[in-house]
Order: C-alpha cells, then structure tokens, then sequence
C-alpha cells in the first residue's frame, strides 16, 4: 500500500481536469464575522497554487463551525472566499451549496486555471455520517481528488474519507504530505536524542500520547495542569489544583514504565502559583511540593524552565503539544514563552522542532516566533492521534 502526493502528477495529467481538494478552512470568526486568524487558508495556498500551474480546474471543498446538518448563515465560507482571492491574487468563485444542479452547473462553467469554492460541506448531516450516497455526489463534481486537510484527517467523513473511494485518481495535498513527513515518519524515525514536551489541562486527553512517546523517547517533559495528577500521585499536596482522581493510578504507571524503558522523565520543580484563575490574581513562586491549600499551580517557575530547557538543548528532534500554563494570562505565559524562545533557538542550530498543533501552536504565534520553528502543525485531533501513531482515515482511504 502507498499513497501519490500530486506533486507526483504531471502537467499533462493535472491540465484541464477538475481537481477536489478537500482543504481545511474551519478558521476562527469575530463576532462580526471576520477571520481572526488565516493560518489555515495560507497553509492551503502551496497547492492551490501548484494546480494552478498546470492548469487544472480547482474545487475546494470545507468545513467551518458545528452546524449540525443545517444551514447556519453566520457559518458559509463568505469571509473565506474573500480572504482566499486577496491570498492567491486570483479570483475564487463561490456556489452557495456543495452538491445540486447549481453546483454541476459552476463546475461545468470552470474553466482551466480558476478556482471554486464549494459552500459548508457540514450544512448536509450526512457530511459526518459518511453517507455513501453523498459521498458520491461529491466524488461526481472530481476526476481527480486531492486530501490537503490535515486538521480533518482524523475523521471518517463523506469529504475526508468517503469520497476517495469513489474516485480512480486520489492523492495527498502538499501540506498534508508535510504533515505527515513531520508528525508521522520523522516521529518514527527520529535523529536522536528524541525529546517531547507534552502539556495541557489534562492527562486523560494525553494518556495516548504519553504512552506512545514513552516507546519512542529519549526525554519527555510534562507540563500544563496535568502535572497536578502526577504530583498527587506522589503523594504531594496540591492546594485547589486541577487533578483527575480517576487517573491518579495511571500517573504513577507511566512514571513507573518510565524508570523501567531508561526514559528520562522531567516534572516541574518549582510552579507560579494563584490565588484564583484570574489574569489578575495574586501569585507567587513555591516549590512544586509547597503548594498550599486553596491556592492553585498556573505556570512553571523559573528552576524548571532552565532544568527543562538545558535537557533540550541535548536532543536532536522535539516535539512539541501543549502549553506549560495558562498562557492566555501574561502573569502566567512566562513558562510557556521561554521553552518556544529555547526551541526557536536550537532550531537555528539545527535542530528540528515539530510543534503539533492546539494550545502550543497558538502560544508560539503569540509569541512571535512561529516562523522559526521546523514545523508548526495545522492540526488539533489530527495530531494527537498520529504522534499516539493511529491510522488516520483520511490518509488510509488515500492508499493503493
């Protein structure tokens, strides 16, 4: 089994088809309705453009919101059709559905080199139900079907999975090849020492990917508010903290499994503590075992991140998924900002850094510094379940 990259096609085999791209455009909207962030939409434009080139008739198919099979009007792709045309410096043409007559009639209309949006493929339920029969009539508008949404990849949708078994020519995006080059085989294969630096709110959203990590690692350094299950495991006090009771066991496993695979397995010393969850609470600094009663852990302190950052600086590949606290106060970023500063660093002495997706994506935008890491993933789910080494449907349906 493989799979072909249309980076692989030829123009001949490009010219004058009509190529669906499934892209993912689920960008985040003002109350206003415009587009707060088009990272997304620029990650696509690579092969929007390639196709363009070869004078392929382009139709792209999207996601935005959770319209439940309904037609949401503050959910259709206006803003994106707009923002995607001032991207490309080529007009993109728009149709108000995704399948219908007047669909077939903006498909037939298309000539070589323009471009068509198709409306919210989730204004139909059978978009995530997978319905074979709208599968189809999807697969009908397509000689050939592209898959360049990494951030959708992990769910067996009409447009993300059932369409590529009703087309002949089928083939990976260039992003979603990138993705999958970063987060799937360098993860793999890594040049070590591997390090990962998994944060977030909770273990049970991580458990798969900790364990995965912990066959590939060579260092794993945890952070964010799951920390506090581990810490309680240990039988530390953690004043108000956030803790999963259920997971306490769990926590003291994969420490456990840790020790026995030689994995080098790093917790915060010292923590940035609150008095509440306010970006304008009273803090201080305790030990990680200092914690007292009805104060709460939001941050790492400053011991940490130099016990975090000079274990890093040994590795040769990092990972990257999750902030170290609640980086959405200032008071409380400072742990998370100078781990993406350290990373951006050795990136620049060659190693190479993969940040996969969510939370840690946005704080490394946030601090400016996006632009020098290896790889910023464009996935949340899609991520995860490849780092935990899943199959994901999207890009199984894609091989031959």
């Amino acid at each position: 089994m493989s799979r072909k990259c249309i980076d692989t096609f030829t123009s001949s085999e490009l010219s004058e088809k009509c190529v669906f791209v499934r892209v993912d455009y689920n960008v985040p909207l003002s109350d206003a309705g415009d587009i707060t962030d088009d990272t997304r939409i620029q990650a696509s434009l690579p092969t929007i453009q390639l196709l363009l080139r070869h004078g392929a008739k382009v139709i792209l198919c999207s996601h935005l919101g959770r319209p439940d099979g309904q037609v949401v009007e503050k959910l259709r792709l206006t803003p994106v059709v707009r923002r995607l045309s001032e991207l490309l410096d080529h007009e993109v043409k728009h149709v108000d559905d995704c399948i219908g007559e007047s669909v077939s009639k903006a498909v037939n209309e298309l000539h070589a080199g323009e471009v068509l949006l198709l409306e919210n493929v989730r204004f139909h339920g059978e978009e995530e139900k997978n319905n074979p029969e709208f599968a189809q009539k999807l697969a009908s508008l397509a000689d050939i079907y592209v898959n360049d949404a990494f951030g959708a990849a992990h769910r067996a949708h009409a447009s993300t999975e059932g369409i590529a078994h009703k087309v002949k020519s089928v083939a990976t995006g260039l992003l979603m090849e990138k993705e999958l080059k970063y987060l799937g085989d360098i993860v793999a294969s890594p040049e070590r020492p591997l390090g990962a630096i998994i944060g977030g709110a909770k273990v049970s959203g991580k458990i798969g990917v900790i364990e995965a990590l912990l066959e590939k690692c060579n260092l794993l350094i945890l952070g964010g508010g799951m920390i506090f299950t581990f810490f309680k495991a240990r039988g530390w006090e953690v004043g108000s903290s956030l803790v999963e009771e259920d997971k306490i066991p769990l926590a003291r496993e994969l420490e456990e499994k840790a020790r026995a695979r030689g994995v080098q397995l790093l917790l915060p010393t010292d923590l940035v503590i609150a008095d509440k969850f306010s970006k304008d609470a009273a803090s201080r600094t305790v030990a990680a075992d200092q914690i007292p009663a009805g104060w709460m852990g939001l941050d790492i302190g400053k011991d940490s991140g130099r016990i975090f950052n000079d274990a890093l600086s040994g590795c040769r590949t990092i990972i990257w998924n999750g902030p170290m606290g609640v980086f959405e106060f200032p008071q409380f970023a400072r742990g998370t900002v100078e781990i993406a500063q350290h990373l951006a660093l050795l990136t620049e002495r060659g190693v190479t850094t993969v940040v996969g997706g969510g939370d840690s994506v946005a704080a490394v935008e946030q601090a400016g510094l996006s632009d020098k890491m290896t790889h910023i993933s464009t996935g949340g789910g899609a991520s995860l379940e490849l780092l935990e080494g899943k199959v994901l449907p999207g890009v199984a349906a894609l091989e031959r």
